[in-house]
């Protein structure tokens, strides 16, 4: 992926690590489109950073899906990259009386949105990029979050299959697998003392210019490269 000249639609740009791509991207004379469905996070954005245009939308709706695609093919047709990167994390138990409307909701913006983007936006001649934010989790699973750890199961191996289904075009997958980090993801303080996002997205850009196409950091690297062995001895200690 070439780092600069772009245009780029980064999904939950406004916050966390979307935020962090954002910053970055802008720094390598980009050009970034945020969405997100709170206008005030992205209105505070484009406040700092005057040349990134935003866009109001709900992922979870498929509705409002269309109507991004729609809305850029209109507006922005030179396109060429898509992160799909917004995501929730719910904190939950079985036995939580809103398990499965919690997890429908994850699974609705975790999985359908970004396999529906990427449908929609692998139409556009002038893509070039799309980069999936997966997590540590899909390796080993938290089982505080255990279907938010699903999610990025299934997003990982959507990534691995979609690189193979475009092998052919000129489009390429790329996967960024972060562990957790100081952000607010899953709720307010749940993170702190985590790794900070300026210093992953550091990593990262080394990554990118070095031409790999899964990218890990911290604790998310030797999960990536575990066997079955490790991989339990990882649950364990993850999940006493």
């Amino acid at each position: 992926m070439k780092l600069s000249n772009n245009k780029i639609l980064i999904t939950g740009g406004a916050t966390g690590i979307g935020l962090g791509l954002t910053k970055r991207f802008l720094q390598e004379n980009n050009t970034v489109i945020i969405c997100g469905r709170r206008e005030e996070a992205l209105q505070a954005v484009a406040a700092e950073f005057p040349s990134v245009i935003t866009k109001v939308c709900d992922l979870s709706s498929e509705a409002e899906r269309i109507e991004l695609y729609n809305w850029v093919v209109a507006n922005h047709s030179d396109l060429n990259v898509l992160v799909n990167n917004a995501g929730i994390q719910k904190w939950m138990g079985i036995s939580d009386e809103q398990f499965f409307q919690k997890a429908t909701e994850e699974i609705t913006t975790n999985i359908l949105a970004p396999i529906h983007l990427a449908s929609l936006f692998t139409k556009m001649g002038s893509l070039t990029t799309i980069i999936n934010v997966t997590s540590g989790l899909a390796f080993v699973p938290l089982a505080k979050v255990a279907v938010y750890s699903a999610t990025k199961a299934f997003l990982r191996s959507f990534t691995l299959s979609l690189r193979h289904m475009l092998r052919s075009t000129n489009i390429e997958v790329i996967e960024m697998i972060p562990p957790a980090l100081n952000t607010d993801l899953g709720g307010k303080g749940l993170h702190d003392g985590q790794p900070s996002v300026s210093d992953f997205v550091a990593s990262i850009f080394e990554q990118l210019k070095a031409g790999k196409t899964e990218l890990s950091f911290g604790t998310s690297e030797p999960r990536v490269k575990a066997n079955n062995d490790a991989i339990v001895e990882y649950f364990n200690k993850m999940n006493p």
